[in-house]
């Protein structure tokens, strides 16, 4: 007598990465957050544009020079007691790039200790 032989079966390993393909796609196309643009719209270019400083905010140039609105200014606290009362809570500064770090800090802190509740650095990309 002779034992059948055990034949394994293959499982169905591409029927199942199809189905995960075409899944895949599904996703892809439903999953569109987004409207696409209209097609003959033109979006704002930017890179041209020269970046300046907000209006209402202290600029601190690389030698430590304070000027706010183009007038320079002879102290962080001079600065503060001008501001009027309901734009007194938060300063916004713009330092060169190539002012010391320590100097930006000791502004920021004789602000906070004039009574600013909040100092926010406007970097180069905030102005883009």
């Amino acid at each position: 007598m002779r034992k059948p032989l055990n034949k394994t079966r293959l499982e169905p390993t591409i029927a199942l990465i199809n189905v995960v393909f075409l899944m895949l796609v599904f996703f892809m196309v439903a999953g569109t957050l987004a409207q696409p643009l209209d097609k003959d719209l033109r979006l704002v270019r930017t890179s041209d544009l020269e970046g300046r400083a907000p209006p209402d905010t202290l600029v601190v140039h690389p030698d430590g020079r304070l000027t706010y609105r183009g007038k320079a200014i002879a102290s962080a606290q001079a600065f503060y007691a001008a501001r009027p009362e309901n734009e007194r809570e938060v300063v916004r500064i713009v330092p060169d790039a190539a002012l010391s770090a320590v100097t930006l800090v000791n502004l920021a802190r004789e602000l906070r200790a004039a009574g600013a509740l909040r100092v926010m650095i406007v970097t180069e990309r905030g102005l883009e």
